[in-house]
């Protein structure tokens, strides 16, 4: 079997910290929404101000950037969508995520690329083909619906009827991150019980809760099971994810806009070492056996940020009942907030902390981050208060660390703890 071309990896910015984390994890592009007119209108999101230094921070360092427009579009908002795009071509933002047909048709019209969202449910070669040729479409984010047949199929069937002109045609797909119980996301539930639409990036997210269920007339009710039946685990491609190289997928897209920056770095960081690894090394003597463990070493890497237990999606056949068993982040670390930095001597390499909140103590892993320095983490090795050294950290002090890499005023600063696990 021919070796994979390498897919891109795509990694969400929902903030600068985000989009800083994620070039430096190793993302070969990012994806980012304007306020208002995205499916995650609860991240920082940006302004059509911020487009020219997102393009030109990612051009820099060989990148591309996409522009989500990837909301249900009003007739009121029009012309603001034509403005926006408008913004964004003079940018050089290197495409646009859409499924509106009103943002698709502008887009194009300004020549702009058009990648079609999963929100259109793409999922068979005819539908590619169609608006591959009538629109000019060249990547289509397959419905999350879709299994690894399913693409295998596509690919197949698009190299059939198209030859080598196939090649033009970009297949995208969701390799990690939260998971809808809703078809491709389409869902009414937080629109209905509080008026704030999922179809507008604004989901408060009703279905991760544990319900309970009462008879019409009160005399007898009863809790769903143990598990959350409306709130999905969250995908990870990454325990197979040479089988998604060799179905011919262009591109990893990374879900989590609305995620922190550290949570970036980490997810980004562990797919871009796995994608490396299987394309570099494939063939090799031992080669199983070293991939396998780097799968293993990597996955527990995922399982320290947050998430809600792990799934395979629908990749390997469609899934029945594979809901999660607990509110929240069932992730192994947690980030308590420290403080933030009040100024970076970078003759000395230290960093002064005003500690606000949690307490550290030497030895402690501290998580440092801010728009742009990005994230990294670093071990508590030696503190000082007033020149002297201490062993904590306590609310209210400013202490000097000795840090790795240059900080900023007002970038945050957390520590990690062990989280208690259900059971525990």
């Amino acid at each position: 079997m021919p070796l994979p071309q390498k897919p891109e990896i795509l990694a969400p910015a929902g903030s600068w910290a985000s989009l800083r984390a994620a070039l430096d994890a190793g993302a070969d592009a990012v994806y980012f929404g304007v306020r208002g007119l995205n499916m995650r209108a609860r991240a920082d999101n940006f302004g059509p101000g911020a487009f020219s230094k997102i393009a030109f921070t990612c051009r820099e360092e060989g990148r591309k950037c996409y522009l989500a427009l990837n909301t249900i579009i009003y007739q009121a908002e029009i012309s603001k969508v034509q403005s926006v795009l408008q913004r964004a071509r003079d940018a050089g933002v290197d495409a646009v995520i859409a499924w509106d047909f009103a943002v698709i048709g502008a887009a194009r019209s300004l020549g702009l690329r058009v990648h079609v969202s999963t929100q259109m449910s793409v999922a068979n070669a005819e539908s590619l083909l169609y608006l591959h040729r009538s629109l000019g479409v060249r990547r289509f984010v397959l419905a999350r619906e879709c299994t690894l047949a399913d693409v295998r199929r596509i690919r197949r069937d698009l190299k059939a009827r198209l030859g080598e002109r196939a090649a033009e045609i970009e297949i995208e797909v969701f390799a990690h991150g939260a998971m809808c119980v809703a078809l491709s996301g389409r869902c009414f539930m937080s629109q209905l019980q509080y008026g704030s639409s999922a179809n507008r990036g604004a989901c408060y997210q009703p279905c991760r809760r544990e319900y309970e269920v009462s008879s019409v007339d009160g005399t007898s009710d009863f809790r769903i099971g143990p598990g959350y039946v409306m709130s999905p685990r969250d995908l990870c491609t990454l325990p197979f994810i040479e089988k998604l190289l060799c179905a011919g997928v262009d591109s990893l897209k990374i879900e989590g806009r609305n995620r922190s920056a550290d949570y970036v770095a980490t997810v980004v960081g562990s797919y871009r070492r796995a994608v490396d690894f299987y394309c570099s090394n494939r063939g090799r003597r031992r080669f199983r056996e070293e991939f396998e463990a780097l799968k293993i070493e990597e996955s527990s890497r995922l399982a320290q940020v947050y998430h809600r237990g792990f799934s395979n999606g629908f990749f390997m056949g469609r899934p029945i009942a594979d809901w999660t068993d607990a509110p929240g982040s069932s992730a192994s670390l947690r980030r308590d907030y420290v403080g933030r930095v009040v100024k970076h001597y970078r003759r000395a390499g230290v960093s002064e902390i005003m500690v606000e909140s949690a307490v550290f103590r030497t030895g402690d892993t501290l998580v440092i981050e801010g728009p742009i320095t990005g994230v990294f983490e670093q071990v508590a090795e030696s503190m000082e208060i007033n020149h002297e050294q201490v062993e904590a950290a306590r609310k209210g002090r400013a202490i000097a660390l000795q840090t790795a890499r240059c900080t900023r005023k007002n970038d945050h600063v957390y520590v990690l703890r062990a989280r208690a696990m259900k059971g525990q």
